[in-house]
């Protein structure tokens, strides 16, 4: 039975057939870069690359609907119906200057661009048409070494673009790589370079750094020198010890890292990146104010005392220095804001455990904390709890609708004003715990407790 054609079958059809049409224009065109690594390594591509001997010009003139995002440096993008396809000229880069791009570049050929690209096991080529592989770096053997090497001189690729360095790290953890011995050197003797990197470049490298690796993430920016230059306030959790009652792993860095482990997003989620991303971020933030709000009491007992209400601030300082979007910062101070109060559910009024249990994204509340709970003392009691209460309000919705509302009121003789949001939240309380069944009862019973609000008629 013949196998169903994949989005990745179809991407990479519109990449050959712009090849196609490159070569009939007597243009050389390969694919490139990590469509070929994954390729042969039995990985599912995300994108196809092409590089061709074609100059921006000549590029644009065979396909006019190319977006010239990179012309100065011999790169088209082509938008398709599965997805972009970027066609890069072959070229040799000139100095660069600002450790991000060169100041000039030089058309060139097969050869001479792999030169200059960043690691073996992303300089290679491949025919579209027979399959042929073209390497000029070793990238082949390294894929077999499993081994993640700078093309030519380590120090000097990383003085070119100083986001190599966290780029080595990101394909060691993405490919289950090592870092080939003198890269590694370089990447730690050369880490404080990252400093110039821009806020925008960090932030895509760590949300790739943090979905490929998890706590070992962490563990590899903190073992190259690369963790207090990206995300210093994390790096301020080693050495501050927990209540080893609650916490025997360890000290809190130790605890981040177990956390971000053992964070699974919900099924219902899957394929959902900002879901992933968002709950990613809240693992590696939820702890982040554990340093600045420990005390220890007289007898030795270690506390954090709002560290869950000082952390969503400071997860806002943190995100918000990396660029990241605003419904992330809101979405992650949630989960943050939430992580302490889950663990009192069992002890809430009816009214508050059903306003908790219907907020956004529950699912991911939980998610967080079965991983906060599996990266400490191990209990998931509150989990199972939480789960069976929304399992037994499953036909019926946790917050149903308001039995009274702001026109009711008013026709009632109350006058507009922020009184009215007090005397509404009372009465959906009321009526979440039972005590108010209908609307009717819903009115008497205002009348009775706010019988002098503010601005009655």
């Amino acid at each position: 039975m013949p196998r169903e054609p994949t989005s990745t079958d179809a991407m990479r059809s519109e990449a050959m057939a712009i090849a196609r049409r490159l070569r009939a224009a007597g243009h050389e065109a390969l694919l490139c870069g990590g469509a070929v690594r994954d390729a042969l390594m039995g990985h599912t591509p995300s994108d196809f690359d092409l590089a061709t001997s074609a100059t921006p010009e000549e590029g644009a003139a065979l396909f006019p609907e190319a977006v010239l995002v990179g012309a100065r440096f011999g790169v088209l993008v082509l938008p398709r119906e599965h997805g972009d396809v970027e066609v890069a000229s072959f070229r040799a880069d000139g100095l660069y200057l600002d450790g991000r791009r060169p100041s000039e570049v030089i058309y060139s050929d097969p050869p001479t661009d792999a030169q200059r690209r960043d690691f073996t096991v992303n300089g290679l080529f491949e025919d579209p048409e027979t399959g042929a592989i073209r390497d000029y770096v070793d990238g082949l053997a390294d894929i077999r070494r499993r081994m993640v090497r700078a093309i030519g001189e380590p120090a000097a690729r990383f003085r070119e673009d100083h986001l190599r360095i966290l780029r080595a790290v990101r394909f060691a953890l993405q490919l289950e790589f090592a870092i080939e011995p003198g890269t590694a050197r370089a990447v730690r003797e050369l880490a404080p370079l990252v400093a110039d990197v821009s806020a925008e470049r960090i932030r895509d490298e760590l949300v790739k750094i943090l979905r490929h690796g998890r706590g070992r993430g962490l563990r590899m920016l903190r073992d190259y020198g690369l963790l207090g230059l990206v995300l210093p306030e994390v790096a301020g959790m080693q050495g501050v010890p927990q209540p080893p009652g609650f916490h025997p792993e360890g000290d809190v860095f130790v605890h981040t890292c177990l956390v971000l482990d053992g964070t699974e997003l919900p099924e219902e989620r899957a394929g959902d990146v900002d879901a992933e991303r968002d709950l990613l971020l809240a693992a590696l933030l939820h702890d982040v104010a554990k340093p600045p709000t420990k005390t220890v009491d007289p007898d030795g007992r270690i506390r954090f005392n709002g560290h869950d209400k000082v952390g969503v601030g400071m997860a806002e300082e943190i995100l918000e220095r990396l660029k990241f979007p605003g419904r992330t910062i809101e979405r992650v101070g949630a989960l943050i804001d939430a992580h302490i109060q889950i663990a009192s559910t069992p002890r809430m009024r009816p009214n508050r455990l059903r306003r908790f249990l219907a907020q956004e994204d529950i699912d991911l509340h939980l998610a967080l904390h079965a991983a906060d709970c599996g990266a400490s003392h191990g209990g998931y009691e509150i989990l199972t709890f939480c789960r069976e209460q929304l399992a037994a309000y499953a036909d019926e919705p946790l917050l149903p609708p308001p039995l009274l509302a702001g026109r009711d009121l008013i026709d009632l003789g109350y006058a507009p004003g922020p009184h009215m949001g007090v005397i509404l939240r009372w009465v959906q309380d009321e009526q979440l715990d039972g005590r108010i069944l209908n609307r009717e009862e819903a009115v008497r019973r205002v009348r009775v407790q706010f019988p002098h609000a503010e601005g009655q008629a």
